[in-house]
């Protein structure tokens, strides 16, 4: 089992890239759903303030540091991060990965005809990903019922949620149960990326860290929500100068 590292009480498995492709392997092989989360600087300060999120995050077989201010975080607090490993650079490598292991997929997120987009691209570039389903992120609760029992009967293995955080780890949580996949994963909003209708920042901005900023560029109305990462930082220098005063 891989270490884990306390982010503010988000127990994050401390694991390379290679690494989480490994335990993604091993969970391919069981038999009950297991749960895989991706937070980064902002869902885990929600986490701070959602005991309730805080418990489900910690509650997933694998915890991967998305985001270059969780691993700043556990440097700054001497409990070193081994490097961050992104839901949707985690995603790829699965899918990348069935040249070897051949695997199938649902994919429940995103406008209509997102998932669809998504699924078509993935397929492309991924021959040996096989996409069983894909269902749009607007419905509403009375639906879910169909919902599920569409999954459960494409025999998807891997469940790929893209609702948004805290909305996607709340609904794997809670259906986690009635579900049949071997993996249900918080994607977030990878979907869009694969669909071609959202981009990532360029790999230098992402090498820097500064994914936050091309987000910010692209979406202003981010800004508000954005205050979460100084604060995070402001929360990780607090609590390290109080455990050395400890």
């Amino acid at each position: 089992m891989p270490e884990k590292i306390d982010i503010h009480g988000v127990m994050i498995d401390n694991v390379t890239m290679e690494e989480a492709l490994d335990k993604v392997l091993s969970m391919l092989e069981g038999q009950t759903p297991q749960k895989i989360f991706t937070p980064n600087s902002e869902i885990i300060m929600q986490a701070t303030r959602d005991p309730e999120l805080r418990d489900i995050l910690n509650s997933a077989e694998l915890i991967v540091p998305d985001g270059a201010g969780v691993i700043l975080a556990s440097r700054i607090m001497k409990n070193e991060l081994k490097e961050k490993v992104s839901g949707i650079d985690l995603v790829r490598q699965i899918f990348a990965n069935t040249k070897k292991r051949p695997a199938s997929f649902f994919i429940l997120g995103g406008k209509p005809g997102v998932a669809e987009k998504a699924s078509v691209n993935i397929v492309y570039d991924y021959p040996k990903a096989k996409i069983k389903g894909y269902r749009n992120g607007y419905f509403d609760e009375s639906e879910v019922p169909e919902i599920i029992k569409q999954i459960n009967e494409s025999r998807a293995e891997i469940l790929l949620v893209g609702l948004g955080a805290p909305k996607q780890e709340k609904w794997i949580h809670r259906y986690a149960n009635e579900l049949n996949c071997k993996i249900l994963m918080g994607i977030g909003g990878s979907i869009d990326v694969f669909a071609g209708t959202a981009k990532l920042a360029p790999e230098f901005m992402r090498r820097a860290g500064l994914e936050w900023l091309y987000r910010l560029i692209k979406e202003p109305k981010r800004a508000k929500r954005m205050l979460d990462l100084p604060r995070f930082i402001l929360l990780t220098l607090k609590k390290t100068m109080a455990d050395r005063k400890n």
